[in-house]
């Protein structure tokens, strides 16, 4: 026999009761004094949920433990409407979609003798169980008393700014904003959380977007100019069958370092253009035009002279950017392009062409496959059935450094396939399956490396020895709780079996990650906190031809520092209201190679293999090994919740100690303070 327990909350709704204010009324409740209405409406609206709602059966075979919220309103004409269920199961959306469809028509709810809408939370818990009424009904959380005017002011701007939440579109993917989604697809049932960016409607299904950014929308911008500053999209058109929004906005900093820079500063002007035709075909557009001038030691790296980094044709390389050109005296001028096609023929699977990145782990780095290197042609499938999420990534890249063979004008070119399983083995447990292939040459990519089904690694080996590189790797992720989970990543770039028992052989070419997340952490509401610990030994990555390393625009794929190393991280965020904040510590060692010498050490991904020291008695951090302190705390205000536009203060402090100086890289103590005005879009990473 089915077990049910269900107990109704009241959620944000869009009033609040004063003296002139009603709840709905059912017909049984008629009679009742004002106090009275509130609980008679919570009883008998719990009353019909009971008699009605049947539990699905796949629910009950796979035996689904945890809590789906159904949010409904009751209109102005008094009719129940289902609006958003947070669940992975389409067949409880369904029952409960069709349970409000029987519940009756009742008398709605008024404020100042007007009918109004209201909106209430309804939290599942399954299994469900009898007697659910024996459960104290009561308010689901308490905010500050809100006119009546200002909810529908606010309503109806979000109504016709957020169109990008019910689209295919990704979700820009920053560390800070994805807290909030990752916890909410961790609280639920097979979900996969890895594979980034998500897309606006996968996130849907968990986390509502638009009542989390509905409540920063300010109904008191009356003029033009006050509503595209703090509340919409700078143009939006929306037709019956197409829709498109367009907005210019800034990446603006200015602050102050304790080198003898007199400033430092960066100014970006963005165009970002989204949109949808169709139910299947998306598209997202965004240029940046840049000048900047960092602190010093990103100067630094910028304009390393170093012949297996430094662009050729080019004044430097800004990280995570692309090329520059000089500016000024001391400046940086660096444009930068992103753009993809979407197309997403069911539920199941979409497709995407463009130019901008991916990144696959569940940590803040990733040795899979990071965000840190320069925009790059991709082409991504995304498959999500049953318990398996299966992403194909197919990357053209380019090496600035090395010039290709046909024309000493054309930076050279190299393809990387990847492609990552996920599967959940139970409800806590999750393993993915990594592999990729390097290749290159005038020919461009295999057609065999298109398989997305194929291992590549028996692929690359049949093409011929070393005429690619090849790399596996396995994720996994266990759920302690649903605020607490572990993660981990292992990747194994070419491993000794035969000298199984010498660690220090050089051939043993791997990577690993260990860490934890914790949402509302110590019972505080959004309180987030990370603690991560990242190791690679020396030589992982690279390739006795570094056209066929693992990296792409002179920086690498996976981990920001390369290889030789190892790093511990902890992080911790909180926001409230507008507000957010974070905090981070970084505490490493790495081994770096020496000026003026062609023997590698291993840190440097893009010096060939065959120049390494020696065969044996390798070491994380040898070489010329630094000790890396960082810390960096950030505040941040919400501007426009449509555009994630925020004012920013940061400052970081950076010890960098090497054993012998660097000249890519400064050693001694900088403090950096910077403040300014940016959209997110994307994550800068200044922590190396």
């Amino acid at each position: 026999m089915i077990k049910k327990y269900v107990f109704l909350v009241l959620l944000l709704p869009s009033i609040f009761l004063a003296q002139e204010e009603r709840y709905p009324v059912f017909d049984v409740c008629k009679g009742a004094d004002i106090e009275a209405l509130k609980e008679c409406f919570y009883t008998t609206a719990r009353k019909y949920f009971f008699a009605e709602f049947k539990t699905p059966t796949v629910v009950e075979n796979e035996k689904f433990n945890g809590i789906v919220n159904a949010i409904f309103s009751v209109s102005i004409e008094g009719n129940f409407k289902l609006i958003y269920v947070n669940t992975p199961y389409e067949e409880i959306r369904e029952e409960v979609k069709r349970v409000f469809k029987v519940f009756p028509k009742i008398t709605p709810a008024f404020y100042n003798n007007h009918s109004i809408e209201m909106k209430f939370e309804l939290p599942i818990n399954f299994p469900v169980k009898q007697n659910s009424s024996s459960y104290k009904v009561k308010p689901s959380i308490e905010i500050k008393k809100e006119s009546l005017l200002d909810v529908v002011a606010k309503t109806r701007i979000a109504d016709s700014t957020f169109l990008e939440h019910s689209s295919k579109l990704n979700v820009p993917f920053t560390h800070r904003n994805y807290v909030d989604y990752e916890f909410a697809l961790h609280k639920a049932k097979g979900t996969h959380t890895a594979s980034k960016p998500y897309t606006y409607n996968e996130v849907n299904n968990y986390y509502n977007l638009t009542e989390e950014k509905k409540k920063f929308l300010k109904p008191n911008k009356k003029t033009w100019l006050g509503n595209k500053v703090w509340n919409e999209h700078l143009l939006q058109v929306k037709k019956e069958d197409y829709w498109f929004i367009v907005d210019f906005l800034f990446d603006v900093q200015i602050g102050k370092d304790n080198s003898d820079l007199a400033y430092t500063y960066n100014n970006s002007r963005i165009l970002n253009v989204n949109g949808e035709i169709g139910n299947n075909f998306s598209f997202s557009t965004t240029y940046f035009e840049s000048q900047g001038r960092f602190s010093e030691y990103i100067n630094s790296y910028i304009t390393n002279p170093a012949l297996s980094f430094k662009p050729k044709n080019s004044e430097g390389l800004v990280p995570g950017r692309g090329k520059t050109k000089g500016f000024k005296t001391d400046s940086h001028d660096y444009p930068v392009a992103e753009a993809y096609l979407a197309f997403t023929p069911n539920k199941h699977m979409q497709f995407q062409f463009g130019n901008g990145k991916n990144f696959i782990g569940d940590g803040y780095r990733s040795f899979i496959l990071s965000d840190v290197s320069s925009p790059s042609t991709y082409l991504k499938m995304k498959v999500d059935l049953w318990k398996f999420q299966y992403t194909n990534i197919w990357m053209w890249n380019t090496e600035p450094s090395i010039s290709s063979i046909s024309d000493s004008n054309e930076h050279a070119r190299k393809y990387v396939a990847a492609h990552y399983l996920s599967v959940n083995i139970t409800d806590k447990l999750n393993l993915g399956f990594f592999e990729t292939a390097i290749s290159a040459g005038e020919n461009g990519i295999d057609a065999g490396f298109l398989n997305p089904i194929i291992f590549y690694r028996s692929l690359e080996f049949n093409r011929g020895e070393d005429a690619g590189n090849a790399i596996i790797g396995l994720t996994g992720k266990y759920k302690l709780t649903n605020n607490i989970y572990l993660y981990s990543q292992l990747i194994i770039d070419e491993f000794s079996f035969g000298n199984f028992a010498d660690m220090s052989d050089w051939k043993h070419k791997f990577a690993y990650q260990m860490g934890a997340k914790y949402f509302d952490a110590f019972k505080v509401k959004n309180l987030f906190v990370q603690l991560e610990y990242n190791r690679a030994r020396p030589y992982t990555f690279a390739h006795k031809s570094p056209i066929l390393n693992y990296g792409n625009y002179s920086q690498p794929l996976g981990h920001l520092w390369g290889a030789n190393f190892w790093e511990a991280i902890a992080i911790a965020r909180y926001k409230k209201d507008r507000w957010s904040g974070s905090a981070k510590v970084i505490l490493g060692k790495k081994g770096f190679d020496l000026d003026g010498q062609i023997i590698s050490y291993g840190g440097d991904i893009y010096q060939s293999y065959e120049n390494r020291s020696g065969d044996a008695g390798i070491e994380v951090a040898q070489g010329n090994t630094a000790n890396i302190f960082i810390a960096d705390v950030q505040a941040n205000y919400l501007i426009n919740p449509s555009n994630n536009t925020n004012f920013f203060a940061s400052l970081s402090l950076r010890k960098f100690s090497p054993n012998t100086t660097i000249s890519a890289s400064p050693s001694g103590r900088n403090v950096w303070f910077s403040l300014g005005i940016k959209a997110d879009l994307f994550n800068w990473y200044f922590d190396f």
